[in-house]
């Protein structure tokens, strides 16, 4: 029944049932009582220094009337408490933005480390799949710190060695349940060290009212929305190519008029000029007395009025050549943007083949060679696949609004843009709750930016053009 094992390996056999596997119990190691007492200090130690060091002030605010309590007793620690509460209180009144940056968003990250993120940090990273267990050791991502701010907690994790972002993107719904969160987004601080960004609450909830016309000329950036931590969302159109998608009613036209609204000083002042291509006959014709006769409909106009833009930009090539590098808006050379509405109807669905190939050529063109002379395109489509808009990885700038599929948000934002938080196939159908919302991908970063454009109704439209004329 037994076998003659070498040295003392026999005496370790746990079960010899013959049915059943020999398991051997592991070698355990005896530390001195000292030492796991160090050890215990030590880390207690560090601890107490890390809270101290990344929740000074809330835990100055406990400290300081607790230690008061006990020197001096409750009714001296009242009298001196009250004073400063007061003046917390005058200070919160009087000046808002930096009370809140130096002590509220402070107290509220604290707070929340403590009530929501620390207590419930090891049952989330277990259930979802976050942790490992090896060779009966528990190892769990650490938490570094949380910050607050008026919308959301970001809280730096350090990932286990050998996790990738994508074990965390796959499981944001983990994240965001398991935290009581709407959604989790994922962006890398450094190598090892992720950030994770809950929102408390959506700032871009209800829709946005056109926004004032600028005082002074500019061509771009120009503010057309809001973005999610209530900055404003200013759109750059001089220097770049902006490619708009979205399924029906997610608000194209908002963006493209917001843009248009931005850039209409600019357009008085004889700075910019907008060439407009409207073959549905549905957005763009609101406006045609804005584009001073650059409005095109039928499919052979637009061809038309393309390969003019294309005639621009060789010229102004040609005169800069050697001479300048990048455009400066001038009443001899404008800003000139080139608005195409639901291009893919020019593309992809144009029955005329010919016809089909001068405006996908003229498109190619302006886009690989017009933002250096000053001629730019925004173009909008509802179907961002291949076939439909062969062209797209040409737009250095582009925003996905809602769409149909999954797939479809990295087709226009690029491989991992949906990992990185760029829901938009997410984003409500009810035009009072998703309408103009959408994620941005700048030239200059690849983390997605949720935004919300600025809605322009007919009778905004109606008075631009009434300013016109």
């Amino acid at each position: 029944m037994f076998k003659r094992m070498p040295g003392d390996e026999p005496h370790r056999i746990v079960s010899t049932t013959p049915d059943t596997a020999v398991v051997f119990k592991p070698a355990v190691v005896q530390t001195p009582a000292i030492i796991t007492l160090v050890i215990f200090i030590a880390r207690f130690v560090a601890g107490l220094f890390r809270l101290v060091w990344r929740h000074p002030v809330a835990l100055a605010t406990i400290a300081v009337p607790a230690g008061l309590c006990l020197v001096y007793g409750w009714r001296v620690a009242l009298l001196l408490v009250v004073p400063a509460l007061v003046a917390m209180g005058a200070w919160a009144i009087l000046d808002r933005p930096t009370f809140a940056r130096w002590i509220g968003w402070r107290l509220l990250a604290f707070g929340r480390w403590f009530w929501i993120y620390r207590r419930h940090w090891q049952p989330v990273m277990a259930v979802a799949g976050l942790a490992r267990h090896i060779r009966g050791r528990e190892y769990i991502p650490r938490l570094v710190k949380v910050t607050s701010d008026s919308w959301a907690d970001r809280l730096t994790v350090r990932m286990l060695d050998g996790q990738a972002v994508k074990d965390w993107s796959d499981r944001f719904e983990n994240l965001s349940h398991g935290f009581g969160s709407e959604t989790c987004r994922v962006s890398v601080a450094k190598p090892g060290q992720l950030v994770l960004t809950f929102p408390r609450h959506d700032p871009l909830a209800t829709p946005i009212a056109a926004l004032p016309i600028p005082d002074t000329p500019t061509v771009g950036p120009v503010e057309i929305g809001r973005q999610e931590d209530g900055s404003p969302w200013l759109l750059r159109l001089h220097g770049t190519h902006v490619l708009v998608a979205g399924a029906t009613g997610a608000g194209k036209g908002s963006i493209i008029w917001s843009a248009i609204r931005g850039l209409m000083p600019a357009m008085h002042a004889g700075l910019v000029e907008v060439w407009a291509l409207d073959p549905k006959l549905m957005e763009l014709s609101y406006g045609k007395a804005l584009f001073g006769g650059r409005y095109a409909a039928d499919p052979a106009d637009c061809a038309d009025l393309l390969d003019e833009a294309v005639s621009v930009m060789h010229k102004r090539a040609a005169r800069f050549a050697g001479v300048q590098r990048s455009h400066t808006p001038t009443l001899d050379d404008p800003f000139v943007l080139v608005v195409v509405d639901e291009v893919a109807f020019l593309t992809a669905y144009q029955s005329d083949r010919q016809l089909r190939q001068r405006i996908s050529a003229a498109l190619a063109t302006l886009t690989t060679q017009g933002r250096a002379v000053g001629v730019g395109v925004l173009a909008a489509l509802q179907d961002p696949r291949k076939e439909v808009m062969n062209i797209r990885n040409l737009f250095p700038d582009k925003i996905a609004l809602r769409l149909d599929e999954s797939e479809q948000v990295d087709m226009v934002l690029g491989d991992g843009a949906r990992d990185r938080g760029a829901l938009a196939d997410r984003i409500s159908p009810h035009p009072e709750r998703g309408a103009g919302i959408g994620y941005v991908r700048l030239e200059t970063s690849p983390d997605p930016i949720r935004v919300r454009a600025a809605y322009v109704c007919d009778d905004d439209i109606r008075a631009m053009v009434g300013e016109v004329r």
